[in-house]
């Protein structure tokens, strides 16, 4: 909570419902219940109004190949911007880099782990041979055949739910899944391996509230939520994704932690067959935070990323 959050509570006068906007998804649901719960201990009164997005409805499609900017986001934007919710929850890697004109960021709760874990059938021998496994994550699916050539990666879409039952029906020897989404819905099982040298997605792990610009009352109401550390950390991570280029569908990495008075910057981006590693670790003092994904990424942009992120976008056009 912010120092100055007090003067952020409601008073007795000003009872206004915030419409808090989510997906329907089991996840996405608890993303908004959270927020809810934390609103309502301040003293706010919520009511929460689910939508389905265009990427929980089209599974049989890539996410690359459907083409459209903040896919899992677009329908609660549309919602805000016709005044229909006040107030959205998303999961910030899902987030494009630039919101909508009128929506604003107001809030990043604390930050859950940052991991990428594979989920697997019990039988770890693959690992040593060729095997199969599944993800939708371009960046996944690279740093997965970077360090296991020899294994095909397949494509797996829908929610965590939908992802999970894929894969116990399967034929995959396992699936890539973000520790901080089974673990909020208490879908982790037993079988499951730590990715600890994957580099996750920009925000990995994070959770965003986001609100209408000219919404001073919802937007006081977050400002107890923000966890400043996390915003921090976030901001530096998407700065580096979007100075590359990438959206949320290119093989970008990164990863900002904070120690002491020092922020540390993991970057890295590769070709879509894994065969290619641009990578960078940088550390600052933390009240230099403003530009420092940018300097990160541009630094990977002049030593053969700005020839590697043309590749990779011509690459993904043809297939299309």
């Amino acid at each position: 909570m912010n120092d100055n959050s007090e003067s952020f509570l409601p008073s007795s006068e000003d009872k206004r419902l915030i419409r808090i906007g989510t997906r329907d998804s089991e996840l996405a649901l608890w993303q908004a219940h959270t927020v809810e719960k934390k609103l309502n201990e301040l003293g706010y009164q919520t009511e929460i109004i689910s939508v389905k997005s265009t990427g929980d409805i089209i599974l049989d499609k890539p996410l690359y190949e459907l083409g459209i900017t903040g896919i899992f986001t677009k329908t609660l934007d549309i919602a805000m911007l016709k005044g229909e919710v006040d107030i959205a929850v998303h999961s910030m890697k899902d987030v494009p880099t630039a919101l909508p004109k009128g929506i604003v960021q107001a809030a990043v709760l604390e930050r859950a782990s940052t991991l990428d874990i594979l989920v697997h059938k019990g039988d770890l021998s693959f690992l040593e041979n060729s095997g199969t496994i599944a993800s939708g994550s371009l960046r996944r699916k690279a740093q997965w055949l970077n360090k296991y050539p020899s294994h095909h990666v397949e494509d797996l879409r829908g929610n965590v739910n939908t992802r999970m039952q894929k894969l116990h029906d399967g034929n995959w020897n396992g699936a890539i899944f973000a520790a901080a989404g089974l673990e909020r819905i208490n879908l982790k099982p037993e079988t499951f391996i730590n990715l600890d040298w994957m580099i996750p997605a920009p925000a990995q792990g994070a959770m965003v509230v986001v609100a209408m610009e000219n919404d001073t009352f919802s937007q006081e109401a977050l400002a107890n939520l923000n966890h400043k550390p996390s915003e921090i950390c976030t901001f530096v991570e998407r700065q580096f994704l979007k100075t590359l280029e990438g959206g949320c569908t290119a093989p970008i990495g990164a990863l900002a932690e904070i120690n002491d008075d020092l922020i540390t910057l993991k970057g890295v981006l590769f070709s879509l067959d894994g065969k290619v590693k641009l990578e960078i670790e940088k550390t600052i003092n933390t009240t230099l935070y403003q530009n420092f994904g940018e300097l990160c990424a541009t630094e990977i942009l002049e030593n053969g990323g700005s020839e590697l992120m043309l590749s990779v976008k011509k690459a993904l056009e043809k297939k299309h």
